[in-house]
């Protein structure tokens, strides 16, 4: 990795197991970190979008803080993001507490944010966080952009504000949000939010990527890693073209959460394919293309 942030690499957004009922099922998510940690990626992602956070109660979130970071070594993050800011600083606490390297957290979502409101309210954050922190912009679900300019400020003014994922299905956005924040911060991670921009967000200097088909296929990401280090530019094109195809995956059914999911279920066999987001079951013939594209037999 280019980036000197301790946090530089592959990040999985884990998916959160549940049973036919729609509970959690810790057991289910054990195995699957299990597998994202004998894959060698770098860093675990609890709670992110893949991972359900808006659809669980406060004590279910908290009840995942607290059991999630024994079931494995890796660097762990948990996404602490919350309309109400008493239950952000509440889970950031119990993460902290328990072990998490950092947090994760989005500008505030539903009520329309301006530019100094999102300045204002990560300002908050950041003085009220015991340990490193991340932001998380995903303005396609906020209404609103941390723009690299705030990125940049709040990186000079707050030394725990470790990285930010950038979910912005534009490069030329990530590229700038590298370039400010860089000026100010060489250690600050820039993450892509988006799978096939990992490779172009190392290029442009980015800390790496936080993708949801490392649920499926983590090792793809873990040899562009390795190859990226070794400079070896022909297994860098392969592993593009292949994310590429493979990028296919989120436009197969309604809900990506409950696709990705089913691939997982399908595929390893240790959890259900049920998530809280109505309406996403599979069609036969969805199943039978998630089938075709992962070799599933």
């Amino acid at each position: 990795m280019t980036s000197s942030s301790p946090f530089a690499g592959v990040w999985c957004p884990s998916i959160t197991p549940m049973d036919s009922e729609g509970s959690l099922d810790f057991n289910g998510l054990e195995k699957h970190l299990a597998r994202l940690t004998d894959a060698r990626i770098d860093v675990i992602l609890l709670m992110g979008s893949i991972g359900e956070f808006a659809s669980f109660s406060l004590e279910e979130r908290l009840t995942l803080i607290r059991k999630a970071r024994a079931m494995s070594p890796l660097t762990m993050v948990a996404n602490v993001s919350s309309t109400c800011l008493s239950d952000v600083c509440l889970m950031a606490q119990e993460a902290h507490d328990a072990g998490y390297e950092a947090v994760m957290v989005l500008p505030p979502y539903y009520y329309g944010q301006t530019p100094n409101q999102v300045l204002s309210y990560f300002r908050e954050i950041g003085s009220k966080m015991a340990g490193k922190w991340f932001a998380y912009n995903f303005p396609a679900r906020t209404g609103c952009d941390i723009s690299p300019e705030i990125a940049a400020k709040l990186a000079a003014e707050f030394p725990q504000f470790a990285g930010i994922k950038d979910t912005v299905d534009c490069q030329s956005h990530t590229r700038n949000m590298i370039l400010a924040t860089q000026a100010v911060r060489p250690d600050f991670a820039v993450l892509s939010g988006y799978d096939e921009y990992f490779i172009p967000n190392l290029m442009a200097g980015g800390a790496g990527v936080i993708s949801g088909l490392n649920n499926v296929m983590p090792e793809l990401f873990v040899q562009a890693r390795e190859a990226w280090k070794q400079g070896d530019l022909q297994t860098l094109i392969h592993a593009q073209q292949d994310i590429g195809r493979f990028m296919a995956i989120y436009a197969i059914g309604d809900d990506f959460v409950t696709t990705i999911k089913t691939v997982v279920s399908r595929k390893f066999g240790y959890c259900t394919p049920v998530s809280r987001n109505a309406g996403g079951v599979l069609s036969v013939e969805q199943l039978s293309q998630v089938d075709k594209q992962f070799g599933i037999h």
